[in-house]
């Protein structure tokens, strides 16, 4: 009789909001997962705050002919820092107002957060582009004729801002956009502890795959790593069969400049089901 082979045992570093999802779907695939969050991303009191004055009557959002938002904490931040307004944040006529977001994100964007917006939805359009990334929003953006876009974008608080946010704004003003930033949440390291599940599995060689959904989360990883006296070079000599699956392109060039290799990255990044199948196609093919 044979013997049943145990679950690879995959950790990743998505925070708290994003955790369950990525978790079921690494077990409707077989795998053990760890979540071992080294962010927390959430909006606060202070950036709620900050995208208040966008909101306010009357309707400050017809300044401007667009949202752009590069993730779905965006939404949730702009919807929280909305839920006490009782009037519609646009007027209902005017030019077209869009409202843009990436892959499985514009789910939120649904016909309570569009009525909210506005009264007459027939202004409202969304817009996903076809590549799930802030450089496809740009481009499905389009030409912008010197048009305001707001970007609801988070604030980095205990690491050093990645490139994401900067090289966003800077795509919208070169296809003629006038972006206006609002911190609109947080993005804040998880402390140093956070590191401690994925140094113990590391520890006990017990690691087949790690899975990273954005470049703050490598950071934060290694930064944890240093208060367990632990590098990424030797977590690799310790454990040198775990695979390292980055969830698209933007977050494997951020890792790769952070002194981490990745093994693969999923070429369907508009949801986390992209990293995961890729991940489950290479642990099959190396068992």
């Amino acid at each position: 009789m044979s013997v049943p082979t145990a679950a690879p045992t995959v950790a990743f570093t998505t925070p708290p909001n994003y955790a369950a999802r990525l978790a079921h779907l690494l077990a409707l695939k077989g795998f053990n997962p760890i979540s071992s969050p080294t962010l927390i991303v959430q909006p606060t009191p202070s950036t709620i705050s900050a995208l208040k004055p966008y909101l306010s009557p009357p309707p400050s959002l017809d300044l401007f002919s667009a949202i752009a938002f590069p993730s779905r904490t965006a939404i949730t931040s702009l919807s929280a820092a909305a839920a006490d307004i009782s009037h519609p944040l646009l007027s209902p006529h005017g030019d077209a107002f869009i409202i843009a977001a990436l892959g499985k994100d514009a789910e939120l964007m649904d016909d309570n957060f569009v009525h909210k917006l506005c009264s007459n939805t027939n202004r409202v359009r969304i817009l996903v582009p076809p590549t799930a990334t802030p450089s496809g929003l740009v481009e499905a953006l389009g030409d912008g004729r010197n048009r305001r876009v707001l970007c609801p974008v988070p604030v980095v608080v205990g690491l050093v801002e990645p490139p994401v946010v900067p090289d966003f704004l800077r795509d919208l003003e070169a296809k003629r956009w006038v972006p206006v930033r609002v911190n609109a949440y947080e993005t804040r390291w998880a402390g140093p502890g956070c590191a401690k599940q994925v140094v113990e599995r590391i520890e006990e060689g017990a690691l087949d795959a790690m899975v990273f959904t954005s470049t703050a989360e490598v950071e934060g990883l290694l930064k944890s790593f240093k208060e367990f006296g632990l590098d990424w070079e030797i977590a690799k000599k310790r454990c040198p069969k775990m695979l390292v699956a980055a969830h698209g392109p933007i977050t494997a060039a951020g890792a790769h400049m952070l002194g981490v290799r990745v093994d693969l990255v999923s070429s369907q990044f508009d949801s986390f089901q992209g990293v995961v199948d890729a991940l489950h196609t290479e642990i099959s093919r190396l068992s």
